[in-house]
């Protein structure tokens, strides 16, 4: 590589960060407002991971408050995750890839999702089989997908949304 290219891609990887913060910027505005608007009380926490906007509410009181806003499975967070990206786009012209999360539901899902799939794919090994687990929300199969990759193996997603489901393959 030519010093020019690394200058070129470390100037292309500072406006990618730029952006990533300006949208999480514009995502916590627009949350506040939210949150002003519900009289919920709540911090809002921004950050940069792998490649896309994050942008948490948590609470100090528990977060019982905060459950509205995550709903039955997650249900109302997928709804305002969706809204908060449309602000996003109204305000940048850009399709944004940001990540929301309430009081800590994503984490622990992710948590509980990772060890699905390396379950799955310790099935999928021991078996010979495809193992076929149930339907999920694009973040559900992502988590799922990752872990079975670090498990070693492979999975497709199959089916049409909402029924959209995660195969593990075996070896």
């Amino acid at each position: 590589m030519t010093e020019g290219t690394t200058t070129s891609a470390a100037a292309e990887g500072a406006d990618t960060l730029t952006r990533l913060e300006q949208e999480g910027e514009i995502a916590a505005d627009y949350l506040e407002g939210l949150l002003d608007i519900a009289d919920l009380d709540g911090d809002i926490d921004m950050d940069v991971e792998a490649d896309r906007a994050s942008v948490s509410i948590i609470s100090d009181a528990g977060g019982r408050d905060l459950q509205k806003l995550v709903g039955r499975e997650g249900e109302v967070l997928e709804a305002l995750q969706e809204l908060t990206r449309l602000a996003v786009h109204r305000e940048t012209g850009d399709r944004s890839r940001l990540m929301l999360d309430i009081a800590g539901y994503r984490a622990k899902k992710r948590t509980e999702l990772s060890e699905l799939g390396a379950k799955a794919a310790a099935e999928a090994k021991s078996s010979g089989q495809a193992v076929k687990l149930d339907a999920m929300t694009p973040f559900e199969r992502k988590v799922v997908h990752d872990a079975v990759k670090a498990a070693g193996l492979r999975s497709e997603s199959e089916g049409e949304e909402p029924q959209r489901f995660v195969v593990v393959l075996p070896a």
